[in-house]
């Protein structure tokens, strides 16, 4: 037996306790420094991970499995830009970028101290001098992306920017633009397109002048079928629309050139080999960020996760965030056999990170095989879901507290607001204290009151974040976190955290079906496929009230 093998069996042995008889509340009585132990402070985050189903010797013997299972050695090939997704025989390199993104000094600075973000700042400025053009070819894009941003933020002839991209090209952008409106410095509006569903664009369409847009379209294999058709759609609204040259009022962002300026599309900027669509952010991918808050408010994302990543590559295993989130994904999925966890950001800004981590956490890790092929033996990243605070109090989190199962729960939570009412900011903090609270302790009734329907069992895990100011700074560190999280993770599990086959066959068989959709050929398809297909292909009808029999 290997020796990761045996610290997966320590841990195995601790399971029926901690799953069947631990209590949380036991827990706090019996260690008055609970929360000191199992408290954690990172770059720009400070998380409380003691309402956990779990303790410092857990925790021990999950540092123990990642120490025996080579997580260190992996983790230094990653930073080394060494191939770590060996199914299509790439290194993930988005560290990296950030790391070359952080190099330059700032000119004319002493050579003492930096001030914060002054290195990437000066990135910035030497990107929009033309100064770079002998940088690792990692960079260039982002580079050219910046200097693109000030560009187009300069310019008064452009009030809308649509942003076409779909899964780690849509997401990403979109969240980082909601996340931080305080932040906005540009004139341009901000849209983003991602399904293929025409009411999407649609409806962005109605928003602008065709004279007074630009699209910006990014898929790093232009292949993406969502987004070559909402790109091949706007091209021909600008057509019908008077515009001269259709796609001179748009921007590609791809890994290549060639198949974008077959559309018309001159504007391209790199999406380099080795940043995967879902870490892509950080790339030339951000760039309806840089153009919102500017080439220097993206330097200091950049920033934030270049901190998270210090952390993570040198922080031992015991006292490392990223680490310990991925330790305790292991342990609640694989171990414990929770089935799902859940995210309630209570930040109005960050009401996409559910979805965004919905992205990354399940397309990263959502696989049955390891990568060497064979079956993995344990159950891996478990469903992730969640909404925004404090909408969904009203909402399941009555399932939270009284349904039949436990889902763990996060809570993020930012301390100081961006906006001029205190008491609402006061308020919103007190809920999510509350909530993450009551799934602790829960609570009975006075026996006047109705027994059974107001009990609350209480013992229900959560996790506690707490963020001082939702800066870019900050953002970039929460979202680099959980990228190193899902690394760890996926690393203990076997699995390759940077391929995602598993959205292939949908494209193939979607394609396959537009052509007999088109042909009207229904030969050979399962039954309730081509009973749906002949039902979809209908005249519509002459009421509003018509069934669909």
């Amino acid at each position: 037996m290997t020796g990761c093998e045996q610290a997966w069996r320590a841990l195995e042995a601790l399971v029926p306790h901690y799953r069947d008889r631990f209590d949380l509340r036991q827990a706090f009585d019996d260690d008055p420094a609970r929360f000191d132990r199992l408290s954690l402070r990172a770059p720009h985050i400070f998380s409380d991970l003691s309402k956990q189903l779990w303790d410092v010797e857990v925790l021990e013997r999950l540092v123990a499995l990642a120490e025996a299972c080579g997580l260190p050695q992996r983790r230094a090939e990653l930073f080394a830009g060494r191939v770590v997704n060996p199914t299509e025989n790439r290194p993930a390199l988005h560290v990296r970028l950030r790391k070359l993104a952080g190099s330059l000094p700032v000119p004319g600075a002493d050579s003492g101290a930096q001030p914060s973000g002054g290195s990437r700042a000066a990135f910035m400025e030497n990107a929009l001098n033309g100064e770079l053009a002998g940088l690792d070819p990692l960079v260039r894009g982002l580079a050219d992306m910046l200097a693109l941003a000030e560009a187009v933020r300069a310019r008064d002839d452009i009030d809308d920017v649509i942003h076409i991209g779909i899964g780690g090209s849509g997401v990403g952008p979109e969240l980082s633009v909601e996340a931080l409106r305080s932040f906005h410095s540009a004139r341009q509006r901000l849209h983003f397109v991602a399904n293929m569903d025409g009411h999407d664009l649609a409806e962005k369409l109605a928003r602008v002048d065709p004279q007074r847009v630009l699209f910006v379209a990014a898929s790093r294999s232009w292949s993406t079928a969502e987004t070559l058709l909402n790109t091949r759609t706007a091209l021909r609204w600008l057509s019908e629309s008077g515009v001269a040259d259709p796609g001179g009022r748009f921007v590609a962002i791809t890994g290549r050139p060639d198949a974008a300026r077959a559309l018309g599309i001159e504007r391209i900027l790199d999406i380099p080999e080795g940043i995967g669509g879902r870490f892509s952010l950080w790339s030339a991918v951000g760039l309806p960020l840089a153009i919102a808050i500017g080439a220097s408010g993206f330097a200091e994302l950049l920033a934030g996760a270049a901190d998270m990543d210090e952390h993570f590559e040198q922080a031992p295993l015991a006292d490392n965030l990223p680490v310990r989130l991925g330790l305790i994904d292991v342990w609640h999925a694989s171990l414990l056999g929770f089935a799902s966890r859940c995210v309630v950001p209570y930040h109005h800004g960050l009401r996409r990170l559910p979805a965004y981590l919905q992205q990354l956490e399940m397309e990263s890790n959502g696989k049955r095989v390891r990568t060497d092929g064979s079956p993995v033996e344990r159950v891996t990243t478990p469903v992730l879901w969640g909404g925004v605070g404090s909408n969904d109090q009203h909402a399941f989190f009555q399932w939270l507290h009284q349904g039949t199962q436990r889902a763990p729960v996060e809570f993020i939570a930012v301390c100081h607001a961006q906006h001029p009412y205190p008491d609402h900011q006061q308020a919103l903090l007190c809920n999510a204290l509350a909530q993450a609270q009551a799934l602790m302790q829960g609570a009975r009734p006075e026996r006047h009151q109705l027994p059974g329907h107001q009990d609350f069992p209480g013992n229900r895990p959560s996790g506690f974040f707490l963020i001082d100011r939702l800066t870019p700074a900050a953002l970039g560190a929460l979202l680099a976190l959980h990228e190193h999280r899902v690394f760890t993770a996926g690393h203990l599990w076997r699995v390759n955290s940077f391929d995602q086959w598993g959205v292939e066959l949908g494209k193939k068989l979607a394609n396959e079906l537009m052509k007999r959709m088109l042909e009207g050929d229904a030969a050979g398809l399962d039954p309730s496929t081509a009973g749906l297909m002949a039902l979809a292909q209908r005249p519509p009808p002459t009421s509003s009230s018509a069934p669909l029999t």
